[in-house]
């Protein structure tokens, strides 16, 4: 079964304890970690490590002894409760004994929990995953956190907010990854306690921004101050900044420019204000001119083009700026 959405969330909240397992899969290696460990917690309950109900393995450990996954899903344990073979890191390669498993498993087995990196529809691990009647697979992508997987974050760190804090709240989420924003709610509950979260709070635990020059260039860019990008590429450079990170820094940006445009975002943090100018000189139409370009200078970073990757990003850069002052 393929699980997206509310499904995927409600799966990994309260897993079906009767499932043959899960593969968990996406390019954000981050992302998916977190909702593997959701995942197996939920599944074993407490004290699984201590109880010997979770076995660990890499991919490459499973392709070097076939029969391991196998031998783990039919092992019987010496503590009641339901145990997981947890397999790291597969890749197509890999794929052989994890099939071979999970097309042997049978009610009563161990959970199989794999997890891998971004895979494509042809895949070999998702169709199996997919088609196996007592098994899922879940696709996690770099799209923002959704509602309810925020609601279950705060939730999960006991967290009450003022409305005005809730709507900082749903702007961090949109600009940090989900283990930056995780890592962020547990600073916020160990600083707040059990009082109300207020905006003051999220903008003093928030991380600072991401990175203060790379904000800068953003920034100059977004206000159509093409001299300036120049000297601080040069730093970026230095910094061994790669230009794809970059460039998602750039898009996150001018996407929350083009929901503030929109009134479907809010700005938070030390550039609200900034966020909010720029956001009504761009507008709605011009905003999702920018988000073209970055997605073009985003597929020409990752092809095979010889162009040096800085000069293509610091070209995009200027082209951005020079379009808000035309």
């Amino acid at each position: 079964m393929n699980l997206r959405g509310p499904a995927a969330i409600r799966f990994f909240a309260k897993p079906d304890p009767g499932t043959a397992g899960a593969l968990i899969y996406g390019g954000d290696a981050m992302r998916v970690a977190l909702k593997r460990q959701e995942l197996i917690a939920n599944l074993t309950g407490p004290g699984a490590e201590e109880e010997m109900r979770l076995t660990r393995m890499t991919g490459g450990e499973a392709k070097s002894d076939p029969t391991s996954v196998l031998d783990g899903l039919k092992a019987v344990g010496m503590f009641p409760g339901i145990r997981v073979v947890f397999v790291d890191g597969a890749t197509e390669l890999q794929a052989g004994p994890i099939l071979a498993a999970l097309d042997g498993w049978s009610k009563g087995d161990a959970a199989l929990v794999v997890t891998a990196g971004a895979l494509k529809k042809t895949s070999k691990l998702r169709k199996a995953f997919e088609s196996h009647p007592s098994a899922v697979a879940v696709g996690l992508y770099d799209d923002p956190m959704g509602q309810e997987e925020i609601d279950a974050a705060l939730a999960a760190e006991g967290l009450t907010l003022s409305s005005e804090a809730r709507r900082d709240i749903d702007a961090l989420a949109a600009a940090l990854d989900p283990g930056d924003f995780r890592q962020t709610l547990t600073k916020i509950s160990l600083y707040c306690g059990t009082e109300p979260v207020t905006p003051e709070v999220i903008t003093l635990m928030a991380p600072a921004t991401i990175d203060a020059e790379m904000d800068e260039v953003i920034l100059a860019a977004g206000d159509g101050d093409a001299g300036a990008i120049g000297p601080l590429m040069q730093r970026l450079t230095g910094q061994g900044v790669a230009p794809v990170t970059l460039a998602i820094f750039a898009t996150r940006h001018f996407q929350q420019l083009h929901g503030l445009a929109n009134g479907t975002a809010q700005a938070w943090g030390p550039n609200r204000d900034t966020l909010q100018r720029q956001a009504r000189s761009w507008g709605s139409a011009r905003s999702e001119q920018a988000l073209a370009l970055l997605m073009e200078t985003d597929l020409t970073l990752r092809s095979a083009s010889r162009a040096p990757q800085m000069a293509v990003m610091e070209r995009a850069l200027i082209r951005l700026a020079m379009m808000v002052r035309s």
